[in-house]
């Protein structure tokens, strides 16, 4: 059954037609300061944390469902910050659209859909071509962090990630179970509440890379209609 849409009127939420229009991301916030990027945002818990934190940031958090999204522009109204947008987009598109080469100083992908079934593990967001499609907008020295609390997707893009070139391992070891001053989301609490460990990747894109080096990464067709499909809910 398809969900009532609901109407986000805050200042906070930013509907795509503003970039289509021509607007740019810097032009979203009220500093022109470093930008960072949550994909999945969910309600919101861990970025208005992170924002709070990192007040010299301005951070884009970005969901394909409008309830967190409606959620999210609340929390923030809430916290009374002003370093935060809030966009309902799909990363992809975002990025290939929107978003400048060299131009984001942090990636953060918090849980997402670790889609369990082994027939249905090509629809993870991580794989190699998404992590390479990051690096291209990513700045020399900007950072990618990932979570989940499933073992095999934790497990799997740290074995990904050292395979990716142009990405140095911030870490010791290929994923840690807990990241000093990382905020927590409801979700983490909850999944370490009944006991299920959370697996943390922090990789950083190396100095020596730059966008002319890389392929501009391009959107795979069917995409958009998979997209499409979720923009009703």
């Amino acid at each position: 059954m398809t969900q009532r849409v609901i109407e986000i009127t805050s200042p906070f939420f930013i509907p795509r037609q503003c970039l289509e229009d021509g607007a740019s991301l810097n032009e979203l916030f009220e500093k022109n300061q470093p930008l960072a990027l949550e994909i999945g945002c969910g309600i919101g818990d861990f970025i208005i944390q992170r924002a709070e934190q990192q007040p010299e940031i301005n951070f884009l958090a970005i969901d394909i469902y409008n309830k967190g999204c409606y959620k999210t522009c609340n929390r923030i109204e809430m916290a009374g910050l002003t370093n935060v947008r809030v966009m309902r987009i799909e990363a992809r598109y975002l990025l290939t659209h929107f978003v400048a080469p060299d131009s984001l100083t942090a990636v953060y992908i918090n849980c997402p859909d670790p889609w369990p079934k082994k027939r249905h593990r090509s629809r993870r967001l991580i794989n190699r071509d998404f992590v390479q499609t990051l690096l291209y907008y990513l700045k020399p020295g900007g950072d990618f962090y990932f979570s989940t609390d499933f073992d095999d997707y934790g497990e799997a893009v740290a074995d990904l990630m050292p395979t990716v070139e142009g990405y140095g391992n911030v870490l010791v070891t290929g994923f840690a179970r807990n990241l000093p001053d990382y905020p927590l989301s409801k979700y983490m609490r909850r999944f370490l509440q009944k006991g299920q460990d959370i697996y943390f990747v922090h990789y950083r894109k190396k100095a020596r890379v730059r966008p002319e080096a890389l392929l501009r990464p391009a959107i795979d067709p069917g995409f958009r209609v998979r997209w499409s499909r979720a923009e009703n809910e």
